[in-house]
């Protein structure tokens, strides 16, 4: 018989899609196009476990089922090939991070090839090769060279900037920029020296020098990202971290924050990643308003929405970094603030945002004088303020903030209560009335929150105190790290210290050999190891590198034209790919690689290299596989595990063992004592016979030792089996165990389909020519229309589930006719390319699969000739009666009264009623 062999056809078709380059993309005009991405993998040592596959076998089967539907189908893989792991690999080895990588690489595409992906490996990216961030480099020179003109809403170069300096210096100009620029004029600029003029256009730059607030980890000798950081540790390795100002390139995105909100209303991404998005670039309308220092010519200014909530200000509260901490801070007070600062600079920016239990801080001992009253408000530090949001200071309106409340009441500040028709928002419930006065909002009694905050912001304006603002919580992206496996920024300091970009012709500037991986024994970042590193053999190179997400913001540009050497990309490949269809990644990129992809794609635009500023249609954020931990019961004190069910009975210790010798619960005793050496001589007290472990589900994780590696599910089951699960498993978006009970359903299923073709004697490959009968054309139509429509959901686990269904009924049926079956080949080819492949040939196809047309429904052969009415007699169903669908009423209900075995149940009396619900029921009351 022949049987199916997954192992022998999986490797032949995947030697064939090889060596026929079955996949190769060109830019064909004839046909739409289709993008479809995957956010690249960092190679790591591990290699993949079966969740990583999860999006990319989603995003292959779109791919294969936009093929079938004519299009002309873009879907690259490529690898963001920089990383901290591989650097901190280097310091501990001495190897050099190319060569780990270059490893890692080849475990994943050994791991992505069995699994039968429809990739066009002849478009392979990887971030760490000079080739590739030759043009990285490149861009980072064009926003160097680039300033926002807040006019034109749109990105310019900076040559026409300097030109407006030259003719009217800057007071003309609407840009974005420093809040401390200058106003100079045309004489002033022509003044200025060489060095002052670059100082004044670094304020203007689209990427900047600038002294900034970062995560600063000592041990690891690098700054890291907010995402890097977690409870004040580095993510990697668990080392302190602490905020320091260092002179860091940072990119100006806040110039595109409106463009950023506004692009949200033309993505298909989900609500609650928009919402993310939002949230992140933190849009907010009120006021600026300035607080003098009492016994000081200093004015603290503060940003806020609801500035006509300010009589309710009891204190104010400064961030632990705001430059004026020392001069703010009373002699009394010194030594109480310095050790306050330095705790709060071991938490990270969103470590202080998302919590909202912990209250700390401490008295400056300066006072403010609040504008309206005059009275004294007392200036405190205070961790959830954030210097880089507003202006690092807050006016607290205990009444009105839910933060400044915990904060009063911990402290045992003032909190003046509400009173009907004044301007907090919190209810005199939530207070005690006792702890201040009644709040006297004068101008403002008796207005709305809408009449009163504008009325509030004017008063302010009137009095000169402060102005209207609009202010964004997202802030300029630090783009230096103190690494060395990262790009070389392309930038020298010449003799004055001005940094300047290179030429053009000397890109890519490669990273340079060094002894060693991690910083100079004076501070520097490693790259100040390199010997005879100089431009032109002489100007110092910037010694930072970029950050992770430099490559990774338009890579997906470069698939377009990867070979390309003489741009990223040639501008008829940029115009008839355009952007990405479908893009399928984890929602942890959401506030940054998504943020700052979009960034650059508008950048881009606005220099006239792309025809869209957004560069992804649609996202789709897959869920994540968990694992599914199996553990033994081990009796307290003794060698004896304990199953299961009997652990009650004995005082035991929980322990996980590997699932690799766990099939279905039941554990591999002799594997178990030869897993370990503490595990030889393990006792077993079973439960008919065999030894049952528990569960639970938890991430999948080694020390969980509940890590599933794809390549054993493939050698045991084959990768359309393993394709066609992980899809089974649930929706795509959601989270989900994986549990390899149910993978034999699917393995068997794919067996049933097998069969479908194999029906003659012997299981030789049989097929027949006959017309398909009305009920085996009602089966195949009704399958295309399902599994059609579930696709244009990306409801992947329904469309298996009709599959199931479809080749139930038509095994049922015993149905082996050519007409029925090769439109299912052609159907189930995305899911289970390597099958269907086989079977394609055998029905005599010369071409791929991949070639195929998919099947078109036609409802004419789902429609109903007629139907089965259920009918009840006295409440109680007698009878099933066929009936032509398109009978009327009266027709249904002559028909059924002369059933014989509905006559049988009326004993032949007239009915008192009788009830037709068309295409439900027939009720008889007799």
């Amino acid at each position: 018989m022949a049987e199916y062999n997954y192992k022998d056809i999986e490797a032949k078709w995947r030697k064939y899609w090889q060596d026929s380059q079955t996949f190769r993309t060109g830019t064909d005009k004839s046909k739409p196009k289709y993008y479809v991405l995957d956010m690249f993998p960092y190679p790591s040592g591990a290699g993949l476990h079966v969740g990583h596959p999860l999006g990319y076998i989603a995003s292959d089967i779109v791919s294969r089922y936009k093929r079938l539907q004519g299009f002309n189908v873009l879907h690259p893989m490529g690898f963001d090939s920089f990383g901290l792991p591989a650097e901190q690999y280097a310091i501990q080895t001495g190897q050099h991070p190319a060569k780990t990588t270059e490893e890692n690489i080849a475990r994943y595409k050994e791991q992505l090839g069995i699994i039968g992906f429809s990739y066009d490996w002849e478009r392979e990216v990887r971030t760490s090769s000079p080739d590739y961030y030759r043009w990285t480099q490149w861009i980072f020179m064009q926003l160097f060279a680039s300033w926002y003109d807040n006019d034109a809403d749109k990105a310019k170069d900076i040559d026409d900037l300097i030109k407006i300096f030259e003719e009217s210096g800057n007071q003309s100009v609407n840009a974005v920029c420093d809040e401390e620029t200058p106003s100079f004029t045309a004489e002033a600029w022509k003044g200025m020296s060489r060095k002052e003029r670059a100082d004044i256009l670094m304020m203007y730059r689209l990427t900047y020098l600038s002294e900034t607030f970062v995560n600063w980890c000592p041990a690891l000798g690098t700054v890291l990202a907010n995402d890097e950081v977690k409870d004040g540790l580095s993510e990697r390795g668990g080392h302190p971290v602490e905020r320091k100002e260092m002179l860091q390139w940072s990119m100006r995105i806040s110039a595109y924050a409106d463009r950023l909100l506004e692009g949200l209303d033309r993505v298909d991404f989900s609500e609650s990643l928009k919402e993310m998005q939002r949230n992140w670039i933190g849009k907010s309308y009120g006021c600026s308003v300035k607080f003098q220092v009492e016994e000081s010519d200093r004015k603290l200014e503060v940003f806020t929405t609801r500035v006509d909530t300010i009589f309710g200000v009891t204190f104010m509260t400064i961030a632990p970094e705001h430059e004026l901490i020392d001069e703010l801070t009373t002699d009394s007070q010194r030594a109480e603030v310095e050790a306050y600062v330095e705790k709060a600079k071991n938490r990270s920016e969103r470590d202080r945002m998302t919590d909202v239990k912990t209250v700390s801080g401490v008295f400056t001992g300066s006072y403010v004088k609040h504008p309206f009253t005059d009275e004294k408000v007392p200036l405190w530090v205070a961790d959830y303020v954030l210097s880089g949001y507003g202006t690092g200071v807050v006016m607290a309106v205990p009444c009105s903030d839910t933060r400044d409340y915990a904060f009063a009441k911990h402290f045992e500040l003032p909190i003046i209560p509400i009173q009907e028709g004044k301007h907090c928002d919190i209810t005199q419930e939530d207070f005690d009335p006792k702890a201040g006065k009644m709040v006297n909002s004068g101008f403002l009694d008796g207005m709305s929150v809408e009449e009163a905050v504008p009325a509030a912001i004017n008063k302010v304006e009137e009095m000169g105190i402060g102005q209207a603002k609009v202010n964004f919580k997202m802030r300029d992206a630090v783009f230096s790290r103190q690494r060395y496996w990262g790009e070389p920024v392309p930038v020298y300091f010449d003799n004055e210290g001005v940094a300047e970009l290179i030429a053009e012709d000397k890109l890519p500037l490669i990273l340079p050999e060094i002894d060693e991986y991690k910083p100079t024994e004076t501070g520097e970042p490693p790259l100040g190891r390199a010997k005879d590193w100089k431009y032109e053999g002489q100007y110092g190179y910037e010694l930072s590198t970029m950050p992770g997400w430099a490559g990774s913001s338009w890579y997906f540009l470069r698939y377009m034209d990867p070979k390309n050497e003489n741009e990223f990309a040639a501008k008829e490949e940029l115009d008839y790919w355009q952007d990405v269809d479908l893009y399928i990644g984890g929602a942890e990129h959401a506030t940054g690689h998504l943020l700052y992809s979009r960034f650059w794609s508008k950048f881009l635009f606005d220099k006239g290299y792309l025809k869209v500023d957004e560069p992804f249609k649609k996202l789709i954020n897959q869920g994540m596989i968990q694992g599914r931990s199996s553990f033994v019961y081990r009796v307290n004190g003794t060698n004896q595990y304990v199953s299961y069910n009997l652990r009650k009975d004995y005082e035991v210790t929980p322990l996980h063992v590997d699932v690799s010798i766990v099939d279905n619960d039941i554990l591999d005793t002799e594997a178990f004592k030869a897993w370990r050496p503490d595990y030889t001589d393990a006792e077993f007290i079973l439960e008919d016979g065999k030894y049952v472990c528990g569960s639970e589900v938890e991430k999948m994780s080694k020390s969980k030792y509940n890590v599933v590696n794809p390549d054993d599910i493939v050698e045991r089951y084959g990768a359309d089996t393993f394709r066609l699960y992980e899809m089974f498993l649930g929706p795509l978006e959601q989270f989900k165990p994986w549990n390899t009970n149910g993978i034999d359903g699917v393995h068997k299923f794919l067996k049933k389909f097998w069969r479908l073709f194999h029906s003659g004697n012997d299981g030789e490959f049989t097929l027949s020519e006959e017309e398909p009968t009305k009920e085996e054309l009602k089966i195949l139509h009704g399958a295309i229309k399902s599994v059609s429509d579930y696709m244009d959901r990306y409801a992947f686990n329904t469309c298996v589930s009709s599959f199931m269904i479809c080749v139930n009924e038509l095994t049922s049926k015993k149905c082996a006719k050519r007409s029925v079956l090769e439109p299912l080949v052609a159907m189930l080819s995305p899911f289970a390319p390597h099958m269907a492949e086989e079977l394609w040939a055998k029905l005599g196809h010369k071409e791929s699969v991949v070639n195929a047309e998919f099947p078109k429904y036609e409802e004419k052969y789902l429609k109903e000739d007629s139907f089965e009415y259920p009918v009840m007699v006295n409440g109680k169903m007698r009878a099933k009666v066929s009936i032509p669908a398109d009978a009327s009423k009266d027709e249904i209900q002559s028909v059924a009264l002369s059933d014989e075995r509905v006559v049988k149940w009326t004993e032949g009396k007239e009915p008192k009623r009788v009830i037709v619900v068309p295409k439900k029921i027939v009720n008889v009351v007799v």
